[in-house]
């Protein structure tokens, strides 16, 4: 927060100065469930899903998000993404096209609740759509100048990052819940790194398409470690799989 006020108010001071606002964060899926389980109730969920599967797609965020290409719905720990800014139609057909899938969904706002506390909220929106799973991921892309982090919806001043190293990092990450039981079946996760001269960072459309870049990569590489995720899905659950 130091760093946005100073930031922000040398912009104020040069009057009229060019600015990029970073995204805002990305959410820690495995945080949540419900804050009152225990270790014993979270060992004792078994896996509910028969195959073939349905799974709905979820994209999650830090309560307000918005970026330069999209924003969330929803209030409470977390809010949901549901225009697909970022993600390639490869991407998605990639899901779908897994073995034992039988078909892939985004979850449309419309089965969502205003307030979203849980996964509860993300299962009982899933089940409506009848998939057996959820698939929840979430992108947290990070911006640093000169090895000093700018935080989440930060005011950046182009005239600040001038001469200076720039860096655009994101993770993708995601976590397979069955919808019946909240039970987990997978977790994956891919991060990319974009290092630039911020000298070329001459304007907040540039900043803009660096970010895109290392987040589309980011889904791109998440898909893979989901499909390698989901070999031993089906290795275990699947009888196709035995």
């Amino acid at each position: 927060m130091r760093i946005h006020s100073v930031v922000v108010a040398a912009c104020f001071a040069l009057g009229g100065c060019a600015t990029y606002t970073t995204p805002g964060a990305g959410v820690a899926v495995g945080n949540l469930s419900a804050a009152d389980q225990d270790i014993a109730e979270t060992l004792s969920r078994k896996p509910e899903a028969s195959f073939p599967v349905r799974v709905a797609l979820a994209r999650v965020q830090a309560p307000g998000y918005v970026s330069g290409s999209n924003s969330c719905f929803g209030r409470g720990r977390y809010c949901v993404v549901t225009a697909r800014d970022i993600e390639s139609e490869e991407d998605i057909k990639r899901i779908q096209s897994l073995a034992g899938v039988a078909g892939a969904i985004p979850v449309n706002r419309l089965l969502l609740p205003q307030e979203l506390n849980s996964i509860k909220d993300l299962r009982l929106a899933a089940a409506k759509l009848k998939a057996d799973m959820v698939l929840v991921y979430s992108l947290d892309t990070r911006f640093s100048v000169d090895s000093q982090p700018l935080g989440p919806l930060a005011v950046v001043s182009l005239g600040f990052i001038k001469n200076k190293n720039a860096k655009v990092a994101t993770t993708a990450s995601a976590v397979i819940f069955d919808v019946r039981s909240e039970y987990v079946y997978g977790v994956a996760e891919f991060t990319v790194t974009e290092n630039q001269k911020a000298t070329i960072w001459s304007s907040s459309s540039v900043i803009e398409s660096a970010r895109i870049k290392t987040e589309q990569q980011a889904v791109a590489g998440l898909v893979v470690e989901i499909e390698k995720a989901w070999k031993g899905v089906m290795n275990e659950h699947s009888r196709a799989g035995s």
